[in-house]
Order: structure tokens, then sequence, then C-alpha cells
């Protein structure tokens, strides 16, 4: 197991850039950009998925394909019971392997690298799908077969050493970054006919983002309220109870579903706040980007957010999680005045810490050290 003198092969699993480009499909594409022009970094991209010749058609100059047309699901099955397919026959020949989401291709001579984004499904498996409490199997075999475990934030670094019995050496944090583009939303156009003053929410529409939690305290504020703005969901489909069962009326809740990174930006921007319910997250993306947009926030007073965003104080309200009463509160006190351009400048430097750079430069980091 080694490299050359002058590059490290990298190959990469890219199969979560196939379909809606949620949050770990933006993770998977800004490593790939920052790859592509990292010095002394071959890198290779793999899609396991029947789409994968769609998903790497679009892929940073200098990174090279591989498709193998075999559904992601068959292979975890296998990869459940055994260590065939090896890596290297999915992904060609490399120094490393990186599984990118939660489960790590079995390598044979080259060392593994494996991010796992957070622990709900051990936590909270009541909260996630179906198909996410088979981690609860497939990630003990992939961080078994890892020589280093990537995190988005020290607060999951630390839950995945408790969790599996690793050394600290093993777990490295490589916390997200924010896209530049999130720092100036000026020239960017909304949805059309879209309220002026509005409030926000952000992501999957599913019981781990605390949606349920954001509905029930928005309609006790619109009852109390008249003159409340409209709340905004923004986010693909998911799973939980029907936005119908809160009884907010069609005119105060407007569901976009999936919208594009610079329909998001405007619409983020454009928001008197941005709420972010979680009842558990592996780093708090959204309220990050907000900040950038110079959006002020409301979010739940969780590890991972709180490590994210905490210091950013003129900007942020943490509330405890699943607290409707607090909740409410802190929304009022945040439309109660807008932030000063001195709150929005300190929110935006806060962001400017966080970039795609410095998580690529850390994940580079951990492939030397697994190789090593």
């Amino acid at each position: 197991m080694g490299c050359g003198p002058a590059q490290l092969r990298v190959a990469l699993d890219a199969t979560p850039l196939a379909g809606e480009r949620t949050g770990i499909g933006r993770y998977v594409e800004h490593l790939l950009d920052e790859l592509a022009v990292t010095e002394g970094i071959s890198v290779r991209a793999a899609a396991f998925t029947l789409r994968g010749r769609s998903v790497l058609s679009a892929l940073p100059s200098g990174v090279r394909g591989v498709h193998r047309p075999v559904p992601a699901r068959l292979l975890h099955r296998s990869w459940l019971r055994s260590d065939l397919p090896p890596a290297e026959w999915v992904m060609g020949r490399a120094d490393v392997v990186h599984g990118t989401n939660f489960v790590l291709p079995p390598p044979r001579r080259a060392a593994g690298v494996l991010t796992v984004h957070d622990l709900s499904y051990l936590r909270f498996p009541e909260l996630v799908d179906r198909a996410s409490l088979d981690y609860r199997t497939l990630v003990p075999r992939a961080v078994s077969r890892a020589a280093v475990v990537l995190t988005p934030s020290q607060a999951i670094a630390d839950e995945v050493s408790q969790a599996y019995g690793l050394p600290a050496d093993r777990v490295h944090a490589t916390p997200l970054g924010v896209d530049p583009s999130w720092f100036d939303t000026s020239a960017i156009t909304a949805l059309p006919g879209l309220p002026a003053e509005y409030l926000l929410a952000v992501g999957t529409l599913e019981p781990r983002k605390g949606l349920d939690v954001l509905l029930t305290a928005y309609r006790q504020l619109s009852r109390a309220n008249r003159d409340l703005p409209p709340l905004v969901l923004v986010g693909p489909a998911g799973w939980g109870p029907a936005l119908e069962t809160f009884e907010i009326p069609p005119d105060r809740l407007i569901v976009p579903g999936y919208v594009d990174t610079a329909v998001l930006q405007a619409l983020v921007s454009g928001a008197l706040m941005l709420a972010f319910p979680s009842r558990y997250e592996g780093f708090g993306l959204p309220p990050l980007e907000a900040l950038a947009a110079g959006t002020p926030v409301v979010a739940s007073d969780i590890p991972a957010v709180t490590e994210v965003i905490g210091a950013a104080q003129r900007m942020t309200t943490l509330v405890p999680v699943g607290d409707v009463e607090a909740l409410a509160a802190a929304v009022l006190a945040r439309l109660s005045g807008p932030p000063s351009a001195a709150d929005r400048i300190s929110g935006q430097q806060h962001a400017a810490a966080f970039t795609w750079q410095r998580c690529v430069e850390r994940t580079v980091a951990g492939y030397r050290f697994a190789v090593g």
C-alpha cells in the first residue's frame, strides 16, 4: 500500500451526486471541485447507480469517472455479508478509497477512508427511514475497514469515537464550507409570486428536521398575530406527518419543494429569518449559509449546530430541542427588529471562516494519515 512520488491516487464514491443535490451531494460536489485542483492528488470518481453516466458527465476537469451500472443497494447487500466485490474492482486501482456516504467499498490493498455524517440511525432510529436503518450494520463494517473516519464536525467525531471505540487519531473532523456565492446574492431572483416578507425553513421534510415543532409554533403565532408573515418550507419531500394535519391556512404556508442553489440563495437572503429546529444534525450548513447571506437564524441548541454557529451570537438564537414555546418566543423576538448592518457583517465574518478549501485540506491530511 503506497503511492508514487508525485501523486496520491484517490478513488471517491460520487454516487451522492445522483438525484436532487442535497447536503451530502453538495459535500461530494465540493470535494471533487477542490480535489481536482489540489497538488499531489489524482482523483477518480465512481458512481454505483444505473444512472451513473449522467452523474459523471459533469465532473470537474481532470477528474476521471468510473461507472459500474450496479445499483448501490445491491452492492450494500453484498458488503453486508462479505468483502466482495472489492473496491478496486468497482473503482479501479488506488492508494486511497474514500466512501463518502456511510459505506466504504472494501479495499483490497488501498487505504480506506470513510465519511460518517451523523449517527441518527443509532441515536434516533425512530426518526430515519428504513434504508438508513441498514447503517446500523453497514457502518460498523465500514469502520472496521477504514484507516481513518472523517466527520463534518467535532461533535460527531466525538460521538463516532465513543460509539465504535475508536482512538481519537483515527477520527478526523473536516468541517464543511460555505461557497463564496452565498456572500453576495443581490443579483439573484427568487421565486415568482413570493411575498416581500416571509419566514423560511430549509431541509428535507422529515421528522428529524423538527418541522412539526416549527409548524406547531407557527400555528400558535399566526392565531395570535394575524399580520405574521407566511412560512416557506424549502426542501425535498420526505416522510412524516402530512402538512395538512397542522391546520395552517394555505396562504400562510408556501411549499415550493426542492429548488436549485441559485433560487435557494435568493430565498435565504430575502427571508426575515431562517428557522432550523432540527432534533439532530451532523453539521448545520443551512444556518451557516444564512449567516453568509446576512439572514438571522433561530436554531435548536444541539452540539453540532452550537459548534458551527454558536459564536455568531448577534445573528443567532438557540432554543431547546422540541420546545414549541421557546421556538415561538425566539421567532417573535427576531421579528421584532431587523439586525443591524454591523450584526450582519459579524455573522458573515463568522461564516467566512468555513471554506471548502479548508475542508479538503483536512480531508487530504486524512488521506495521507491513512496511507502512512
